[in-house]
């Protein structure tokens, strides 16, 4: 497989799974089949960013969308889009915006269409997971699954 494609691999699963805080530099690298220095090295020749960079780009371009058009708190949008860090998440998209999520919400929200709900944007982007132990027993069954 030539050199491109295997970055555009990578860089498709981080297209694909922007939103997974779980998605790290050796997953990613993984995808190219590269240990995860070359990768970087690699992916910063040919995109002229490092993977890192190019994730936290997209990341912010989906809470730009969410800060727009779903009625959902910036705290929840943080961890939607995936940041684990409030702080980090503000800052990242202060430098790339010029503005903190807030004001950003604030310039923008009215000029469109109306907010969506926060419950109906969460479920879309896969916000509400589900557990196996949420799920109620049937009538006679108990939470192990075996009858009474």
């Amino acid at each position: 497989m030539d050199k491109t494609r295997q970055l555009r691999l990578a860089k498709d699963a981080m297209d694909r799974d922007w939103a997974d805080p779980g998605l790290d530099l050796d997953a990613v690298a993984a995808h190219a089949g590269y240990s995860r220095y070359h990768f970087v090295r690699v992916f910063k020749a040919v995109y002229g960013q490092t993977p890192g960079q190019y994730l936290t780009h997209r990341r912010i371009e989906r809470a730009e969308e969410y800060l727009r058009a779903a009625n959902l708190t910036v705290t929840e949008i943080c961890h939607l889009v995936g940041f684990s860090s409030l702080g980090t998440f503000s800052a990242k998209f202060k430098t790339r915006t010029g503005l903190s999520p807030s004001e950003y919400r604030e310039k923008h929200v009215g000029r469109g269409a109306a907010l969506i709900p926060g419950c109906y944007a969460m479920l879309w982007a896969g916000g509400f997971r589900q557990r196996e132990d949420l799920v109620r027993p049937e009538p006679g069954e108990s939470n192990s699954g075996e009858a009474r």
